[in-house]
C-alpha cells in the first residue's frame, strides 16, 4: 500500500474520528514511519521466518495483544476511553483477543489505536524534522523486539531504515 493509499483509507479517516487535537502533522508523520518501519504497509501480521505462518502482531502497525497498541490503550488513563469508543464504533468486543484479531484487517481500527498509543506517551511529539526524537518515541512507545533483542549491527540497520523511511514520510508530507 502507498503512503498516499493508507493516508486516504486509514490514516484520515482515524484522525477525522479522533478529537481534533489529535490531527497534527507530527501525528501523521509518527504514524507514517511507524507503519513503514513495522511493515512498509506491505504486511498485516508480523512475517516470520515462515511467511505462512503469522507471528504475534497485527497490523500494518504491528500490535501484539499483550503489547501498547491494543492492551495498552485499553488500560492506559489517556486512552482506554477512546479505545472503547473506537471499539464500538468499530463493531469489535473490547477485549484484548477481539481487538487484536480485527486490527489485523480494520485499518481505520488500528490506525485509531496506534495514534492513541502515541497519545499515552508523555509530553508533545516530536517536531517533524527531528528524526532522533521520533525514532526515541517509536523505541519507547512500539518497544520493538527486534531493536531489544539486535546486535549492534541489526540496531544500527533498524536506525538506518528509520532514517529513510522518516525523510519518505517528509517528502511525502511536502515537509523539510
Amino acid at each position: 500500500m502507498t503512503l498516499d493509499e493508507i493516508t486516504r483509507t486509514a490514516i484520515d479517516p482515524a484522525l477525522a474520528w479522533l478529537p481534533a487535537k489529535m490531527n497534527t502533522i507530527e501525528a501523521r508523520a509518527e504514524l507514517l514511519t511507524i507503519g513503514l518501519q513495522e511493515s512498509k504497509f506491505e504486511y498485516r501480521w508480523q512475517v516470520l521466518n515462515d511467511p505462512k505462518k503469522k507471528g504475534p502482531a497485527r497490523s500494518f502497525w504491528q500490535g501484539e495483544q499483550g503489547g501498547g497498541m491494543v492492551t495498552g490503550t485499553m488500560t492506559h488513563p489517556a486512552s482506554k476511553d477512546l479505545a472503547r469508543a473506537a471499539c464500538t464504533a468499530h463493531g469489535v468486543a473490547f477485549t484484548a483477543w477481539a481487538i487484536w484479531t480485527a486490527i489485523e484487517n480494520d485499518d481505520v481500527l488500528a490506525a485509531i489505536l496506534a495514534r492513541l498509543l502515541l497519545w499515552t506517551e508523555p509530553g508533545s511529539l516530536p517536531p517533524v524534522t527531528d528524526t532522533e526524537a521520533a525514532w526515541q518515541l517509536y523505541l519507547r512507545a512500539w518497544r520493538p523486539g527486534a531493536y531489544a533483542r539486535g546486535t549492534p549491527a541489526k540496531r544500527a540497520q533498524l536506525r538506518a531504515e528509520w532514517e529513510d523511511h522518516h525523510q519518505a514520510v517528509r517528502a511525502f508530507l511536502e515537509l523539510p
